[in-house]
């Protein structure tokens, strides 16, 4: 496969190149947000180049190890081989799904709220579930988790919960779980036994860089501060740390609390409403364009995009691409990649749900 595929390999180590360039030069040295921003670049093409690296590399050592079967005619080695190209196949996939992740804010980090829905216990602890499996997704990918505000449920689960996921493409791969997560199961909570169904949704957007301007008016700003009742130990209790920002033209509304200073919550909640109205702004953007050429987007807010059914039988499906699967508890241990592979290509490539596979 070469440079000019779906990595493009020579524009990457050209643009690395001119990064390292740029970290070398004396004058960038005081300037602590152009360096940082260089850096976040820098990582992304570093990781991005050694994963194609290491792709290479196997791919090379697969070809010499078939070319030894051949030669000796080795079964044993031939089933190496078989099983070497299934797991070369897998980081192939990995590599494409980078190349479709070319939007403007994939590359960044993300912020993740999940809200339970009407319900009651069942739909907090059904949002508290969702939670573990973004927890789970995180680990697995190597981002680093921040619960930057969680209310808890009155009997079991959470009310609500605010994440920052931080990392590589993180918003590129989570947007594709905003929407509405429908659950049906027996519930542990109904001493008859019962099925009940559950809803909670989820929403994704992008961390914005600094250098991106999201003009905020004071006055269209109302905060009110009050005692946080998060983590971080006895001091976050004792002062009315958290912070909570209502920008009234739009009726955003974002909230700080697990920072150990007022100043802090503040800082962060201001980023985060930074980002959620590049994010409205995005989104009101996308509908004229879609209005435009008379396209109806599958993932508006409010959509029901999954389901996930415990009883009476075992299946993950979502209604966007048909993508399903009956590991229900792989999934939920944060086994997401083929829901969002499937996603993202049919972004793409606009497949229709019957063109998706498992």
């Amino acid at each position: 496969m070469n440079s000019g595929g779906i990595f493009d390999l020579d524009r990457k180590k050209k643009r690395l190149e001119e990064l390292v360039l740029s970290s070398e030069n004396p004058d960038i040295w005081g300037k602590p947000a152009e360096m940082q921003k260089l850096n976040k670049e820098k990582s992304i093409l570093e990781k991005a180049i050694g994963e194609w690296k290491s792709y290479s590399t196997k791919l090379d050592d697969a070809k010499v190890l078939l070319e030894m079967a051949v030669e000796a005619s080795d079964e044993g080695s031939f089933r190496e081989v078989k099983e070497e190209l299934v797991k070369i196949e897998k980081v192939a996939e990995d590599l494409e799904l980078q190349r479709v992740l070319g939007g403007e804010l994939d590359a960044n980090s993300t912020f993740l709220s999940i809200n339970s829905g009407a319900g009651g216990t069942e739909s907090c602890d059904w949002a508290s579930m969702l939670l573990r499996m973004y927890l789970r997704y995180a680990d697995k990918h190597g981002f680093k988790t921040e619960v930057l505000d969680m209310t808890d449920g009155e009997g079991a689960g959470i009310k609500s919960c605010t994440l920052l996921i931080e990392g590589p493409y993180a918003y590129g791969f989570l947007k594709a779980e905003s929407g509405v997560h429908r659950l049906v199961r027996i519930s542990p909570f109904d001493s008859n036994a019962r099925r009940h169904t559950s809803f909670a949704s989820v929403f994704a957007w992008a961390e914005v860089d600094d250098d991106i301007h999201i003009e905020i008016k004071p006055d269209d700003l109302k905060v009110d501060t009050f005692r946080s009742s998060g983590a971080g130990g006895q001091h976050v209790n004792k002062t009315d740390s958290a912070v909570r920002m209502i920008h009234i033209p739009t009726g955003i509304v974002v909230q700080s609390q697990n920072q150990r200073s007022q100043i802090q919550n503040r800082e962060k909640a201001l980023k985060m409403l930074k980002a959620a109205l590049y994010e409205k702004e995005v989104e009101r953007k996308n509908k004229e364009r879609d209005e435009a050429n008379s396209v109806k987007k599958a993932n508006e807010w409010g959509s029901q995009i999954r389901s996930y059914v415990m009883h009476p039988y075992q299946l993950v499906k979502d209604h966007r691409t048909s993508f399903e699967t009956n590991q229900v508890h792989d999934v939920m241990d944060g086994e997401l990649d083929g829901f969002i592979m499937a996603f993202l290509k049919s972004q793409i490539t606009g497949a229709t749900p019957s063109e998706m596979t498992p």
